[in-house]
């Protein structure tokens, strides 16, 4: 159907559009709000900063559709295929996308807060700068997605995917991580503050300059991880594996660390807890396993440098 021949049937007040063929229309900077465009096939279609308030595209086929600074608020697109679609600074608060195919699709800057994503597919997704404030990304896989300077304080993660994802600079206070598949993983300055990370898997993952204050890491894994420069005050390392992690200038004073394994670690300007000032290397505490019988065996500065950084 032509854009001025639906345009038409619109202003005269249809709405049930379910299943219509408008690929490749270009409907931007239209009104079309509680419009039922279910099941329809909107390949390619141009929807940019058009009101689509309420919309219920359910099912419908966005495949490479331009749908940037739409109004999306409280739209259905349960279902929908926008793979590869520019949904650029979308407002979409409210809307419901449970189990939407959004691989590839540019989310940057779009505004999804108590959005529901739960189950949906965005692998490989632009979220850089995006809003998911209270969203539901239950079961929701997020490989390779680039999530950076993202806003998910009050987001609900469980059993989402997070292979390769991209955290850097991205807002994560306070969220569940337990026990979570985070390898390798880009938290580069991100802000952590009190999230529960206990159990997770974060074995290379790189957390250089992040800000842990207060974050749970009990148990978890974090072999081979970066922690550069990160913010560790109060912070529960303890039973966490940490061999052969960089710990450079990192402050472990205030830090939880009994028995956490630290062997081979890189502690080069660290500030550590209760490093005995009497130069018997083997008093260190032994709260945590810095090395064979809780002496420190991977001594990057040497025993004096550590007893002055303390």
């Amino acid at each position: 159907m032509e854009a001025a021949d639906f345009l038409g049937l619109y202003e005269a007040g249809y709405r049930n559009f379910k299943g219509i063929n408008l690929s490749g229309v270009d409907l931007s900077n239209q009104i079309l709000v509680d419009i039922d465009l279910s099941a329809a096939n909107l390949t390619g279609a141009n929807l940019s900063r058009t009101f689509l308030t309420k919309a219920n595209l359910s099912g419908a086929q966005l495949t490479r559709a331009t749908c940037a600074y739409a109004k999306l608020s409280k739209a259905q697109l349960n279902g929908a295929d926008l793979t590869k679609a520019n949904l650029k600074g979308v407002f979409g608060v409210q809307a419901s996308l449970v189990e939407a195919a959004m691989s590839g699709a540019n989310l940057a800057h779009a505004n999804l807060r108590k959005a529901y994503l739960d189950g949906g597919n965005l692998c490989g997704a632009n979220l850089t700068g995006v809003n998911l404030r209270e969203a539901s990304l239950n079961d929701a896989n997020l490989a390779w997605a680039n999530l950076s300077g993202g806003r998910l304080y009050g987001a609900a993660l469980t059993r989402a995917q997070f292979n390769g994802v991209d955290f850097s600079n991205a807002f994560l206070n306070g969220l569940n991580f337990r026990g979570r598949d985070l390898a390798g993983v880009r938290f580069v300055q991100a802000r952590l503050k009190g999230a529960d990370l206990s159990g997770a898997n974060l074995s290379a993952a790189n957390l250089m300059e992040a800000n842990l204050q207060r974050a749970k890491f009990t148990a978890a894994n974090l072999t081979g991880a970066r922690l550069e420069r990160a913010s560790v005050r109060l912070a529960d390392f303890s039973r966490a594996k940490m061999n052969r992690s960089d710990l450079s200038d990192c402050d472990l004073r205030d830090a939880e660390l009994a028995g956490a394994e630290l062997m081979g670690a890189e502690l080069s300007n660290a500030r550590l807890p209760l490093v005995d000032r009497s130069g018997d290397r083997a008093a260190v505490q032994d709260r945590a396993l810095w090395g064979n019988r809780g002496a420190i065996s991977a001594d990057p500065l040497g025993l004096a440098q550590l007893q002055s950084a303390s």
